[in-house]
């Protein structure tokens, strides 16, 4: 059994109407029926432009927020249906690395009583010296001095203040972290240590890591296994190495041709996709497969019936019903003027995987 599996989770949040009385006339479907397995060890990277519902999803699984429907089974238990009290016992396997690293730490609380807070919820440690001199311990750990104990998180830099909010989950030695964009608020060369630290991390405690980002390098560079989401669905899944040689749905398409190669002449020659027209709005999301308002290669059954997470081989999933012929070339483009600028042979493409991107994915 995987550590932690995910299936079928919902989390729609009711819209509000009405100055006396609230009425609920509606919902946001933030996470709309999202299955997925993470190994023991393995780190799964889950990607998608901004609204798709990965943040939710992340902090469904700690129930931070309220889970509408679905299972998260952590360890052989569904998370999802403990009462709080027994949720608390989990809280400290189960720790999450949050997106901004200064408004995640109270500017009140000195380092040491920000990771002491954790531990005295949990029991951890007989007395406040032994408690600090695993906080100790933990700092050296990330790359910060002893001497962090007395200061407060604004006298840090961005990347010191997201080493902080990593020693804060660590203190409790937790199976699972949950990183939420850790190194979108960092510069480029700050991004690049935090993901070396997070990576030496978990080869030395054999940790699990859940990465929400939007960055399609730093997800390539960290993660086992990526899955990309869209307006509340996972809608393509594979190992790393897989997806970004051969991304098969046309969203992840999309973002993957979005992404600079760092060869001007295969830049040149790649192909590029651009989408036309905005993210549907979570609060009404479009029948059938909801990417079919946006896709170059929408077909009428695309706007009747939703399309199954399917495994085409090698765990390679994809959520589309003409995946296989879009890869194929064989299904004409239904919208012409969504596909502009170079075209590349396959050979070009081929070139392309290889490369590492750089930068943000972005969709036109």
């Amino acid at each position: 059994m995987s550590l932690l599996e995910l299936d079928g989770v919902k989390v729609h949040f009711p819209v509000k109407r009405g100055l006396l009385f609230d009425r609920t006339v509606g919902h946001v479907y933030a996470v709309d029926g999202v299955s997925l397995k993470v190994e023991a060890g393995q780190t799964y990277g889950l990607v998608g432009e901004s609204g798709c519902g990965k943040t939710t999803l992340g902090r469904a699984v700690l129930r931070l927020v309220d889970v509408t429907d679905g299972e998260v089974v952590f360890d052989g238990t569904d998370l999802a249906k403990l009462p709080e009290e027994e949720m608390r016992k989990f809280r400290r396997r189960l720790q999450m690395v949050f997106q901004d690293p200064l408004g995640s730490l109270n500017p009140r609380q000195n380092i040491e009583s920000i990771l002491s807070e954790g531990m005295l919820a949990h029991g951890i440690g007989a007395n406040q010296e032994e408690r600090r001199e695993k906080i100790k311990a933990i700092l050296q750990r990330v790359g910060l001095p002893s001497n962090a104990l007395s200061r407060y998180p604004h006298e840090f830099s961005g990347g010191q203040r997201q080493r902080i909010g990593i020693a804060r989950a660590l203190v409790l030695e937790p199976d699972v972290i949950i990183c939420d964009e850790p190194v979108s608020a960092l510069d480029v060369s700050i991004q690049a240590q935090v993901v070396n630290l997070l990576e030496e991390l978990q080869e030395q405690l054999g940790l699990t890591y859940l990465v929400i980002a939007h960055d399609l390098a730093v997800v390539r560079h960290i993660s086992d296994v990526i899955g990309v989401m869209y307006l509340g669905s996972l809608v393509e899944e594979a190992p790393s190495d897989a997806l970004y040689a051969a991304p098969k749905h046309p969203y992840t398409k999309a973002l993957m041709s979005a992404v600079p190669v760092p060869d001007p002449e295969v830049e040149d020659r790649r192909e590029r996709i651009l989408l036309h027209g905005d993210l549907p709005s979570p609060a009404n999301p479009p029948a059938g497969c909801r990417f079919h308002t946006r896709c170059p290669w929408a077909q009428p059954r695309c706007g009747q019936e939703r399309p199954v997470l399917t495994d085409v081989g090698d765990g390679h999933k994809v959520a589309c019903h003409f995946a296989a012929e879009i890869e194929s070339g064989d299904l004409p483009l239904t919208r012409p003027t969504g596909v502009e600028a170079v075209v590349g042979t396959a050979a070009s493409t081929e070139e392309s995987a290889g490369e590492p991107p750089q930068g943000d994915a972005k969709t036109v």
